[in-house]
C-alpha cells in the first residue's frame, strides 16, 4: 500500500522566500529527476516559519532507493545539503509517514 512522508520544516526568520525558491526551483526538480513523486509543498498562512510538503511512495522499498538516489547523490552531498541550515532549523525538521484512509481520494 503506498504511503505518505508528510515532511514539517520550521524556516529560519525572514527567509521563507528563498526557501520557497529554493524547493522550487532546484530541490523539488532535482528529487522528481530521481523518481520522487512530490504530491504537494505548502506554507503557512499566518506563520511565516512553518513550510510543509508531501512525497508519496508505492513500498518501502522504493522508498529506500529513491532517498539512496536522491541523499547519496554527489549533487546532494556537495551542493544542496551544505546549503539547507541557511534556511531551515534542522533539529526542528518533523517527518510523519501517513497513510490514506479508506475513503481519501489520494489512495
Amino acid at each position: 500500500m503506498a504511503f505518505y512522508e508528510l515532511r514539517q520544516y520550521k524556516v529560519l526568520p525572514g527567509k521563507m522566500d528563498e526557501w520557497v525558491t529554493v524547493m522550487e526551483q532546484e530541490i523539488i526538480p532535482f528529487q522528481v529527476s530521481k523518481g520522487m513523486v512530490i504530491t504537494g509543498s505548502f506554507r503557512g498562512e499566518t506563520d511565516s516559519s512553518v513550510y510543509v510538503w508531501l512525497r508519496r511512495f508505492e513500498s518501502e522499498a522504493e522508498r529506500e532507493a529513491l532517498y539512496k538516489a536522491v541523499y547519496e547523490s554527489d549533487y546532494w552531498k556537495k551542493e544542496m545539503a551544505p546549503r539547507i541550515p541557511e534556511y531551515l532549523d534542522r533539529s526542528a525538521i518533523v517527518v510523519t509517514r501517513i497513510v490514506p484512509t479508506q475513503k481519501s481520494t489520494v489512495q
